[in-house]
């Protein structure tokens, strides 16, 4: 373990951050991080000191001259490290992202641990258990659903909730909460707002996998709820292959009903950036004219560079106010020299939300399960970070302000706000809240907000 000091009167620099108007405070963070994985994160203060966390070894700890505190705030961050592949690198911007958190509020009395599920239940567990033996009082993460599941049984067993990241509910409920985009709140929003604007009559082609199902579901509810109709729905196994012909039926249709005078005017393609580049072809291929016939997408849809496809110009999708994101990977960019994965949003408003808890709730005694209680996690006025408004329920499902983009060349473009996920409470700073009320993703190998 590495230990970097800095004096005590020094103060951080406040500039460039949307964390400037909180109250600067001493510094005691550590910061468990893997090897390897590790970047070095440095900042000057005023009157030439710097402070820092650097890599190579299992853990870091940054501390100042000033005494411990007794009861620190301890959480474990629980994430897939190992390897060299997307999933690593992606874990390690979530790290990161936690890290940030912490720079930025400033909580002396946090500490910070990583632990590498390696991807697996079995990983998980393990990881788990070793986290809770170090006195974890929360755990954020696991990142995929099976990794969840394995957490959640030690986690249950010694009162330690968890705030993951996957967005398969079956793994939610009894202390287990997720942070992630709900797929059926992202089709109620885009199928509500696209009723609201005249549209019904909807085509759809969805993947047959699980996150399929649950997309189908969604979508077949939200349009009969709009008085719509499900005019002609195709599945497809993932895959460009096994899309061909699910998606020629999908566009023949299209074609057949605007000749006998019923056409069809939304096309539901809750695609991610694997499969959208095959189909927008096709599409312009069989003369769909996207101005009479709305694209609709997920937040799947939001990944970098999706206007170089002409045909998905004008699509609309629901995703969290870019402005949020855009702020956020500035700071992160220029803190750590590359861009964050787009889920990284997520580990720093988990990370943000459990300080904030710690700051303004009970205390605690430092015994696992005193400090980060049900009550406190499901608050009713939720709480804004990054990505806006986002609230918690005791059946672990998140609810969040979802706005309504359209592709544009540059990316998308805001035409409906974001609806508050329940009266907020403030943004997610140390300090206490600020009380501005409240009003982004993924990349998660596999599909982006498709299921993981």
């Amino acid at each position: 373990m590495t230990v970097i000091s800095r004096p005590q009167s020094t103060a951080l620099p406040n500039s460039t951050r949307t964390a400037s108007r909180w109250p600067r405070l001493p510094l005691l963070l550590a910061v468990g991080l893997v090897s390897g994985c590790a970047q070095n994160l440095e900042q000057a203060a005023p009157g030439g000191t710097a402070r820092s966390v650097a890599g190579g070894g299992a853990s870091t700890t940054l501390a100042q001259t000033a005494p411990v505190q007794k009861r620190p705030v301890k959480i474990a961050m629980l994430l897939p490290f190992a390897g060299m592949g997307p999933t690593a690198i992606i874990a390690k911007g979530m790290k990161q992202a936690g890290e940030m958190a912490l720079f930025e509020l400033d909580r002396p009395d946090v500490q910070l641990m990583t632990k590498d599920t390696r991807g697996t239940s079995e990983g998980a567990a393990a990881a788990a258990t070793a986290a809770i033996a170090e006195g974890a009082e929360i755990i954020v993460g696991p990142l995929f659903s099976a990794a969840v599941a394995g957490a959640a049984g030690p986690a249950r067993q010694a009162n330690v909730p968890v705030v993951a990241f996957s967005n398969d509910r079956k793994v939610a409920g009894n202390g287990v909460y997720l942070m992630s985009y709900m797929p059926e709140a992202e089709v109620e929003r885009i199928v509500s707002f696209a009723i609201s604007r005249g549209k019904r009559r909807f085509v759809a082609l969805i993947p047959a996998d699980g996150y399929g199902v649950e997309v189908e579901q969604a979508f077949r509810a939200a349009v009969a709820r709009g008085g719509g109709a499900v005019i002609a729905l195709e599945t497809y196994q993932p895959g460009t292959n096994a899309l061909l012909e699910p998606a020629q039926r999908i566009l023949d249709i299209i074609k057949e009903t605007a000749t006998l005078g019923s056409p069809v005017d939304a096309f539901f393609l809750p695609a991610g950036e694997d499969t959208l580049p095959s189909i927008g072809p096709m599409i312009a291929y069989a003369g769909i004219d996207t101005r009479q016939v709305q694209l609709l997408g997920t937040g799947a849809w939001d990944f970098p560079n999706i206007g170089r496809n002409d045909v998905l110009i004008g699509g609309w999708y629901p995703s969290a106010d870019p402005a949020g994101w855009q702020d956020f990977s500035g700071r992160f960019a220029k803190t750590f020299g590359q861009a964050p994965p787009r889920i990284a949003t997520q580990a720093y408003d988990a990370v943000s939300m459990t300080i904030r808890i710690a700051s303004t709730g009970a205390a605690g005694t430092g015994q696992q399960g005193s400090r980060f209680t049900t009550q406190a996690l499901t608050n009713p006025a939720g709480f804004v970070g990054v990505d806006g408004p986002v609230r918690l329920d005791a059946n672990g499902l998140s609810h969040r302000g979802l706005a309504v983009l359209e592709v544009q060349r540059a990316g998308g473009m805001v035409i409906d706000r974001a609806e508050a996920a329940g009266a907020p409470a403030g943004r997610l700073a140390a300090g206490g809240l600020s009380g501005d009320g409240g009003v982004g993703r993924s990349g998660v190998p596999g599909g982006g907000r498709t299921g993981y």
